[in-house]
């Protein structure tokens, strides 16, 4: 039986990899995010960078449901009225031109039930699939994740998605400290910047003190094994 080859340890690190014991976690990707006429799109950003863990992610998802490991999306979600959104957050996005709730070409960003706010077509959840709108970066904070996770048997989570510096990192740190075992998978993971983006993988693939890092390949290879 397999384990993930990553560094800076594999994963899982005393153990060979079990479906049964893993979730899949697709972080927000969301049109928002990383499609045309989304919040960050309207924030001038090239999308180019955010779309490139689609086709890796897509692969992901068929040997994962191929495997059994469970399949969690998450999505970044706030009441129609803002009153689950931070006011100094949205302080802040309005520097940036455009905020959340604001209103786009696909309805008011990041507000629950608007078009802009849903998954991206490339990636949507399959019926049975576990969703977790959360109010905030990381998938933890007011959701009831850990509880559907604990009630599954999950120890184990390989984590995906945008951005790989904030929700990414945040929902990193969350599960560490409810004491998952987490892999992230870098090219699964994206950043408006580049930059930002290779120093959040670069960080954690030295330290490993939240986790440990692979490739899509890495684990694709360890769940045909097993």
């Amino acid at each position: 039986m397999a384990q993930v080859e990553a560094a800076p340890f594999r994963f899982p690190i005393e153990e060979a990899l079990d479906a049964a014991k893993t979730a899949l976690v697709a972080i927000d990707m969301q049109v928002d995010f990383c499609a045309e006429g989304g919040l960050v799109s309207r924030w001038g950003v090239d999308l180019a960078a955010m779309r490139a863990p689609i086709k890796p992610l897509t692969d992901v998802f068929a040997a994962c449901r191929r495997a059994g490991v469970t399949m969690i999306h998450t999505r970044e979600s706030y009441a129609k009225d803002l009153s689950d959104f931070p006011v100094m957050r949205r302080r802040r996005q309005q520097q940036m031109g455009v905020a959340t709730g604001d209103r786009g070409p696909l309805g008011s960003h990041l507000v629950k039930g608007e078009p802009c706010w849903d998954f991206i077509p490339e990636l949507v959840p399959l019926p049975g699939e576990i969703v977790i709108d959360k109010p905030g970066f990381g998938a933890f904070h007011k959701t009831d994740l850990e509880t559907r996770l604990r009630t599954l048997g999950i120890t184990q989570l390989v984590l995906t998605g945008v951005t790989t510096n904030c929700c990414v990192t945040s929902t990193l740190r969350e599960a560490e400290d409810r004491g998952f075992e987490c892999l992230v998978l870098a090219d699964c993971c994206a950043d408006p910047r580049a930059a930002q983006h290779d120093a959040a993988i670069a960080w954690m693939r030295r330290y490993g003190i939240f986790g440990t890092v692979a490739e899509s390949r890495d684990l694709i290879a360890a769940l045909a094994e097993n």
